[in-house]
């Protein structure tokens, strides 16, 4: 565990009643006047970012540290004393840096801000199965959720469509900027989306139990498994004809793919696990409500949780989400990320840094809380050599604090996406 040079400052609220509340204001305020994704403030080149702490993620934070960027990659990282600033370079200051963030589980760019047909493709409920649906071919960049998200320094988001459905379509993963799909995307299947529990039922008449969701998932990866073996025959005559829906499927049994499986209950979180032994697709436990109930079983299965939102509604399957299951999960060993999930109410997204501010303030490691926000979803997702941290070479993803980033009243100053400079606090 690195050690914190310059210390965070404590919490001064009770955060649980007081994240919700404050974080609920705040969206309604900065929706009204957050920009559109494609802006920019600025577009240097070449950029000096200088800060009381730089939180690295590769080393011990840095006092009076300074970062270079060059052509949108990092190009310098050091104390002040060691690393000169050349003639030229832009200058940007404040009081904490760190890499840009990353969003482990989001439906945003699917699901709109307005909360009207137009904008809520996150969710198809014309049949409980569809693995061929794809994230890409309805991520709108230009959302203004993504905006939102950028501004509260989210760089990176895994979005696509939403739990609800047994197989509801497929993720991806993209950066907070651009002005077309294409400009943002980073990775175009990351995962299939799978629910399991009660959340189907409330979506569509078929399945109504656990156990026919589950007989139907399994069928349909019965039938992947042997279109899959057939797609890698040699032989032409074999190979089966095109199917979408068993592609995605097959590409999720031969690795290509996470299985993304929300599951929140004990009951379901172990049906999770005995599926993924079954079938050995790569698994992220995504939900995970009662996951304390079950670290032995989980660590055993060594799968990461992409831990649900810290301050989520409790109630029905997420009854007994705790707000300190972050720190149970670190202190047992288990690799987890932070997420703002789906919401289906306006504004259709929380703040992932939000959530993990809550778990700092319920026992879980600062530094802990910030590793999973950057470097373990960017080596989770296989971006650690573009992301999560700031070192030369890296996108110079970065953002700037004027304070603690864990502080109720700390904001992003800065928010850099390639080395160009998306938002700066007025």
């Amino acid at each position: 565990m690195l050690t914190v040079i310059r210390p965070f400052r404590s919490l001064k609220y009770p955060t649980a009643t007081l994240g919700l509340t404050a974080t609920l204001a705040l969206l309604a305020t900065l929706l009204c006047l957050a920009p559109s994704a494609s802006s920019q403030i600025s577009a240097s080149s070449q950029i000096a970012v200088i800060a009381d702490t730089v939180y690295t993620m590769e080393a011990e934070p840095l006092v009076n540290g300074v970062v270079l960027i060059r052509d949108g990659k990092i190009e310098r990282v050091g104390p002040a004393a060691d690393v000169a600033i050349p003639d030229g370079y832009e200058r940007h200051e404040g009081s904490v840096v760190t890499p840009g963030l990353i969003d482990a589980r989001s439906v945003v760019g699917l699901a709109g801000y307005f909360n009207q047909d137009h904008d809520q493709d996150q969710l198809e409920r014309s049949h409980a199965l569809q693995p061929d649906l794809r994230a890409i071919d309805a991520y709108n960049a230009r959302e203004e959720l993504v905006g939102f998200l950028r501004q509260n320094g989210i760089t990176t988001v895994h979005t696509g469509h939403a739990p609800g459905a047994i197989v509801s379509g497929q993720t991806m993963i993209v950066k907070t900027a651009g002005r077309t799909v294409d400009e943002a995307l980073l990775d175009s299947t990351t995962a299939l989306a799978i629910t399991l529990g009660p959340g189907v039922r409330n979506q569509f008449d078929t399945p109504g139990t656990r156990s026919r969701g589950i007989a139907m998932l399994r069928q349909e990866l019965i039938r992947a498994a042997d279109y899959a073996e057939k797609r890698r025959s040699g032989d032409p005559d074999r190979r089966p004809d095109r199917d979408l829906r068993l592609d995605a499927l097959a590409d999720m049994l031969d690795g290509r793919l996470f299985a993304l499986i929300t599951a929140h209950t004990a009951q379901d979180i172990m049906t999770a696990l005995r599926m993924q032994r079954e079938f050995g697709f790569p698994m992220l436990l995504d939900g995970a409500s009662e996951a304390y109930l079950l670290l032995d079983e989980i660590r055993e299965a060594g799968v990461t949780v992409i831990l649900h939102p810290t301050m989520i509604r409790l109630r029905g399957e997420t009854e007994n989400a705790a707000f300190d299951t972050a720190k149970k999960l670190s202190d047992a060993g288990i690799p987890f990320v932070f997420q703002s999930g789906y919401e289906s109410y306006v504004p259709k997204t929380r703040v992932a840094l939000f959530e993990a501010s809550i778990s700092v303030g319920y026992g879980l490691d600062r530094m802990a809380a910030l590793h999973a926000l950057t470097t373990v979803p960017a080596a989770l997702f296989g971006l650690d050599d573009r992301l999560g941290s700031l070192r030369p070479g890296k996108d110079a993803d970065l953002v700037i604090f004027n304070g603690d980033p864990f502080e109720y009243t700390t904001r992003p100053t800065h928010v850099f996406i390639d080395g160009i400079l998306h938002h700066q606090a007025e």
